[in-house]
C-alpha cells in the first residue's frame, strides 16, 4: 500500500514538473512572439551588462570618497585654528597674587624659578576656564555640526560640545518612536554592500567619554605643540574625521582642541552622489533598452524572415520560394542577404539540372531498350539464319550502347561530389600533359595518328603552367579532349596540343586536321547526349564526352568553347576549314 502512494506521489510530481516546463515553453514562445527573440535578449541583456558595469564602477566612489574625507581634513585644521586661537586669547592669569622682583627675574639662571616667600619665581600659567570657552565653543561651533573637545595638558576633558547647555535652558531629548519602520529588503541588501565596500582599512573609532584623552593619537600629538589628523570608522563602517590642534599661548600649551565629524558625514554626500547617479543609470538603462530592442529588431527581424524563407525551401511542394531582398543594405545582413538569394538560385539551377539530367537520361536509355525489346520479340519469329544473326548483333549493339551510357552517365553523376570532396591542390598542366601525351603516343594505332604537345608563353607573362584543381579531373578533361580529337583525324594525322601562359590565365589548346564542326552545331557540341558524327553509325558515342569537360572545367572557374581552324591553298583563294580547335582556358595559380 505505501508504495503505491509513494509511486502515486512521484507520478504527481513528474506531472506538475511537465506542466512548469510545458508551461515555460509556452511563456518562451508567447515572449518570441512579441519580438522578445534569443538574440534581442542577448542584445539587452549584453548592452545592459556594460552599463551595469560601469555604472558600478562609479556608485564605489572610491576616489570621490578619498577627496572628500581630505576637504574635510583641510576644513577641520582650519576651523581648529580659528576655534584654538579664540580660546587661548579668553584664557585667563591665575586670580592669585604673585610677587615679581624686577631685580631677581634679571638675575634668574635657565631651570630656576622664583616665588612668594621665596628667591625663587613662580612661573606665570594662563589655564583654559572650561565656563568662559564654553560659550565661545557653542557660538562657533554649532553652525558647523562638528564636534569639539577641549583637553588640558594632562589629557581630562574640560569642554565636549556634546553637554553644552546655557544657563537656564530646558534641555530636550527627542526620543526615538516606540516602533521604528524597518527598512525594506532591497535598502537592507543596498546598506549590506555599501557597508563591505565602505570598510577598507580604517582603524575603528572608540568613545573615551572622560578618560584621558591621549589616548587619541592626535591628541598627544597636539599637546606637544603639533597637529594631527586621523580617519577612522565606527563600527557602522561610518567615516569619523578627527583633528586635534594644541591650544596655545605665548608659545605655551595650554591643551588640546579636538574636532571630529558626526558619523555619518561622510556617507550622506556619497549616498546622495550615488543616487544621483542612479537615477542617471535608470533614464539610461530605459533608453538603451529601447535602442537594444531597435537594433536587435534590425537584425533579428531580417534574420527571422530569411529564416523563414530558408524554411520554405526546405519544406516547398511546388513553385519557387522567393528570398527577402535586403541587399540594399550594406552591413552583414545585406550580405548574408545576398549569400542566401545566390545560394538558393544555385540550388534551384541544380534542382532543374537534375530534373533535366534526369530527363534526358530517361529518353537515352529508352532508345536503346526500345530497339532491344523490339529485337528480343522479334528474335522467335526469325526463321532464317541470317535473321538471326542481324537480330543478335542489334541486341549486342544496344547492350554496348547502355553500357557506354550507364557507364558515362555514372561518370557524370560523380563530378559534383568528387569536387566536393577533395581539397584544391597545384597542378602543373606542363607535366600533366607531357604524361598523357606520352601515354597517347605510345599505345599502337592502326590510322598511325600521332600527338604533340607545345608550349609557350605570351609576351610579359609570367612562367610556369600551375592552376589550383585536382589533377585527376583535369586529366579527364584532356584525355576527353584528346580522344575527341584522335576520333576525327584523319589517318596519318597529327593532333597538337598547345599550352600557353597568359597573364592571369593559362590556355590548353587541341587542334586536329578532321573535316571540323559545322558552324550550326558549334553551340551545341557541350549539349549533354549530343552527338554529330554523321560518318559512323548511330550509337557509337553517348554524347555525354564534351558535357562532362564542359561540366569539370566550369567546375574549376574556367571556361571551353570550340571553334573551327582556318587555312588557305594560296594568294586569293577562300579559307577553308582544315580542323576543329577546342580552347581551355584556367584560372592560373
Amino acid at each position: 500500500m505505501k508504495a503505491d502512494v509513494d509511486k502515486l506521489n512521484q507520478q504527481r510530481a513528474a506531472g506538475r514538473t511537465r506542466r512548469a516546463l510545458d508551461g515555460l515553453r509556452a511563456f518562451r514562445r508567447k515572449l518570441s512572439n512579441l519580438g522578445f527573440s534569443s538574440i534581442t535578449r542577448r542584445i539587452v541583456l549584453l548592452n545592459l551588462a556594460g552599463l551595469v558595469a560601469l555604472v558600478a564602477g562609479i556608485l564605489y566612489l572610491s576616489e570621490y570618497r578619498a577627496g572628500l574625507i581630505d576637504a574635510r581634513v583641510q576644513s577641520l585644521l582650519t576651523q581648529g585654528e580659528i576655534i584654538a586661537g579664540a580660546i587661548a586669547a579668553s584664557a585667563t592669569a591665575d586670580s592669585h597674587t604673585v610677587t615679581i622682583d624686577p631685580e631677581r627675574l634679571l638675575e634668574l639662571r635657565a631651570g630656576e624659578t622664583y616665588g612668594p616667600g621665596e628667591d625663587m619665581f613662580t612661573p606665570l600659567e594662563f589655564p583654559i576656564n572650561p565656563e568662559r570657552v564654553a560659550p565661545l565653543l557653542r557660538r562657533l561651533v554649532t553652525p558647523t555640526d562638528t564636534r569639539a573637545r577641549i583637553y588640558d595638558r594632562d589629557g581630562t576633558l574640560l569642554v565636549d560640545s556634546r553637554t553644552l547647555y546655557i544657563r537656564g535652558e530646558i534641555l530636550r531629548f527627542d526620543l526615538p518612536p516606540p516602533t521604528a519602520p524597518k527598512p525594506g529588503f532591497f535598502r537592507r541588501q543596498y546598506n549590506t554592500i555599501m557597508k563591505r565596500i565602505g570598510r577598507g582599512d580604517l582603524p575603528l573609532y572608540r568613545e573615551l567619554g572622560v578618560e584621558n584623552g591621549k589616548a587619541y593619537q592626535e591628541v598627544a600629538v597636539a599637546l606637544v605643540g603639533q597637529k594631527a589628523s586621523v580617519v577612522r570608522q565606527n563600527d557602522r563602517a561610518e567615516v569619523i574625521v578627527s583633528v586635534a590642534v594644541p591650544v596655545q599661548r605665548f608659545r605655551t600649551v595650554l591643551g588640546a582642541l579636538l574636532l571630529s565629524t558626526q558619523g555619518g558625514e561622510i556617507e550622506a554626500a556619497v549616498e546622495a552622489e550615488r543616487w544621483v547617479i542612479v537615477r542617471v543609470f535608470l533614464v539610461s538603462a530605459a533608453v538603451m533598452v529601447v535602442l537594444s530592442f531597435l537594433l536587435a529588431g534590425s537584425i533579428g527581424g531580417p534574420v527571422r524572415r530569411l529564416a523563414q524563407a530558408a524554411e520554405r525551401v526546405r519544406g516547398r511542394a511546388r513553385g519557387r520560394v522567393e528570398i527577402p531582398n535586403f541587399t540594399e543594405r550594406s552591413d552583414e545582413i545585406g550580405h548574408l542577404s545576398g549569400a542566401i538569394r545566390e545560394m538558393t538560385d544555385a540550388l534551384y539551377a541544380r534542382i532543374e539540372a537534375i530534373e533535366s539530367f534526369a530527363a534526358d537520361v530517361a529518353h537515352e536509355l529508352k532508345n536503346p531498350l526500345t530497339s532491344l525489346r523490339s529485337a528480343v520479340e522479334t528474335l522467335p519469329l526469325a526463321r532464317t539464319d541470317d535473321a538471326r544473326k542481324r537480330l543478335l548483333a542489334v541486341i549486342q549493339h544496344d547492350v554496348k550502347r547502355l553500357d557506354r551510357l550507364i557507364s558515362d552517365i555514372s561518370d557524370a553523376s560523380r563530378i559534383d561530389a568528387d569536387l566536393q570532396r577533395h581539397e584544391i591542390a597545384p597542378v602543373d598542366l606542363g607535366k600533366l600533359l607531357t604524361t598523357v601525351v606520352n601515354i597517347a603516343n605510345d599505345v599502337p594505332r592502326e590510322d598511325k595518328v600521332k600527338v604533340i604537345v607545345a608550349f609557350d608563353r605570351a609576351p610579359g607573362a609570367p612562367t610556369g603552367y600551375v592552376v589550383p584543381g585536382f589533377d585527376s579531373r583535369l586529366s579527364q578533361v584532356v584525355d576527353n579532349l584528346l580522344d575527341n580529337a584522335l576520333s576525327f583525324s584523319p589517318p596519318g594525322g597529327t593532333v597538337k596540343i598547345i599550352c600557353r601562359r597568359l597573364k592571369d590565365e593559362v590556355e590548353i589548346l587541341v587542334e586536329d586536321e578532321g573535316s571540323g564542326i559545322r558552324p550550326e552545331a558549334l553551340a551545341r557540341v557541350f549539349e549533354r547526349f549530343y552527338t554529330d558524327r554523321p560518318e559512323q553509325g548511330f550509337g557509337q558515342n553517348s554524347g555525354l564526352g564534351l558535357s562532362i569537360t564542359k561540366q569539370i572545367v566550369e567546375a574549376h572557374g574556367g571556361r571551353i568553347w570550340a571553334e573551327n581552324r582556318l587555312a588557305t591553298d594560296g594568294p586569293g583563294r577562300e579559307p577553308r576549314i582544315a580542323g576543329a580547335r577546342f580552347v581551355v582556358r584556367l584560372p592560373a595559380a
